[in-house]
């Protein structure tokens, strides 16, 4: 097992290492005059330490900054009456040190596997039977692709070296591939799961190998990847179709126009809570478990399991940190890949269905409710401004005339709705755990969040 913090953990670890070494520093000195010994000795070993208690020696027999809390505590308390001052630092070391091991028990703790000193040996077995061994094999790589260096050992390090070996052929192609598959919908390769015989063949095949060896040469940068395909001419083409593209090129496979697809359903989420400014950017952490619907857990498994959903700011991390379980996932996501397997090309649907969830989950309601509230705390008083601003917060476009007049008519509608029915209005605002402006009307907030839901809900907001 190895410890995996997270960069504010890190940070606080850091801290609290140099409030240690700066408050043992000091505790040694008092010790250094308090227990005098011989150059080389340890505190125990000095005079004035044989009389004291047998813990107090055995504490003493450490540096200050090696001291477990346990033992800081029987010298603090030893001399908490003789040498206030001294116990006093003792005490402030105590408490440093035990909050540096509180934090180290918070550390995510990952499972890590090691070679055994020497290789099993493996047969090929006759129709599968165990006990039918014929000849004896070991771990090699493909013939079709390049060798494994002669004298390296056949282990795993061995195999992931020769893997970003800038000589493997596939690596960087597979890699690319399935980048350039998350911004256009559609690898250059198709089957991006299958690059062998029976794969479908790419539809730029020196594009994807001059994207493959400028990923090699950039040192494997996904993030520079990234750039140099969204900064391209290619990816910042309109995705407006037009007779001729439609006719020529329907699935846009010859990337005669921008790309354009269903958003997967943690990018919808993400998005919601990015646009409504309740999206916690922090990186790294634990899993965390947003709402979801109560039993399901429970139903799942015969009543064994049951979901506790976190509170804060863990409700709000991106949807990379949410918590699955295998046999059934969070209720939230749809389209999703299934966990008993591995699947790299995933359908995107668009379904009713969806709807029920962008329309009326928690998660989805709440940051209706949010976005509205930044609306009505930023914008100006004009119905115009803060509809403009809540569409363009969502769409990264300001609404035309007309489209304007539709936000604005269903304002006044809404508008009419709860002012004849409080009730709705309070109970609109009361969906999620983040807390609401008080200050702000009611009837007004609760108009907002309606129309906060249609822009989330919009065609332009669910797709990219």
């Amino acid at each position: 097992m190895i410890r995996a913090p997270d960069s504010l953990q890190y940070g606080k670890l850091d801290e609290l290492n140099k409030g240690i070494t700066a408050s043992a520093l000091k505790v040694e000195r008092v010790e250094e005059r308090l227990f005098t010994r011989e150059e080389g000795q340890n505190a125990s070993q000095s005079e004035v330490a044989k009389g004291l208690p047998k813990k107090v020696v055995e504490a003493l027999s450490r540096g200050p900054a090696e001291r477990n809390p346990a033992q800081l505590g029987e010298v603090e308390k030893h001399y908490r009456e003789g040498m206030a001052a001294y116990s006093a630092l003792l005490k402030k070391l105590r408490e440093q040190v035990a909050e540096r091991e509180k934090l180290e028990k918070s550390f995510v703790r990952v499972m890590v596997m090691q070679d055994k000193p020497g290789s099993r040996k493996s047969f090929i077995l006759d129709k599968g039977l165990y006990n039918q061994k014929r000849e004896e094999v070991s771990a090699e790589v493909p013939q079709s692709l390049p060798a494994l260096p002669e004298k390296a050992p056949r282990n795993r390090l061995s195999l992931a070296r020769w893997l970003v070996d800038p000589s493997h052929p596939l690596t960087a192609r597979v890699t690319v591939n399935r980048e350039w598959q998350k911004f256009f919908g559609t690898g250059l390769v198709k089957t991006v799961e299958d690059f062998g015989a029976q794969g479908e063949k790419p539809t730029h095949p020196e594009l994807l190998d001059w994207l493959a060896s400028e990923f090699i040469r950039g040192g494997w940068d996904l993030k520079a990847l990234h750039r140099l395909i969204v900064t391209s001419a290619t990816y910042r083409q309109s995705a407006r179709w037009t007779a001729e593209l439609a006719r020529k090129d329907p699935a846009n496979r010859l990337l005669g126009r921008g790309p354009r697809w269903r958003m997967p359903s943690w990018m919808i989420r993400d998005h919601a809570l990015a646009a409504s400014g309740l999206l916690v950017n922090r990186l790294g952490g634990p899993s965390v478990k947003p709402y979801q619907p109560k039993g399901v857990w429970a139903e799942a498994t015969f009543g064994k399991m049951r979901y506790s959903q976190d509170k804060g700011e863990k409700l709000y991390r991106r949807s990379l940190y949410t918590f699955w379980r295998r046999i059934i996932g969070p209720t939230i996501f749809f389209d999703t890949a299934k966990r008993q397997t591995c699947e790299v090309r995933k359908i995107l649907t668009n379904t009713p269905l969806h709807a029920l969830a962008t329309l009326n989950d928690v998660t989805y309601v709440e940051a209706s409710r949010a976005l509205a509230q930044r609306v009505l705390e930023k914008a100006g008083p004009e119905p115009a401004d803060r509809a403009t601003m809540a569409f363009r917060l969502v769409t990264c476009r300001r609404p035309d005339a007309d489209e304007l007049k539709i936000l604005l008519g269903r304002l006044a509608i809404l508008k009419e709705q709860y002012s004849a029915d409080p009730g709705a209005a309070a109970k609109l605002l009361s969906v999620g755990d983040s807390p609401r402006n008080t200050k702000l009307d009611a009837i007004e907030h609760a108009a907002f969040a309606g129309l906060c839901s249609l822009i989330l809900n919009l065609d332009e907001a669910l797709t990219k």
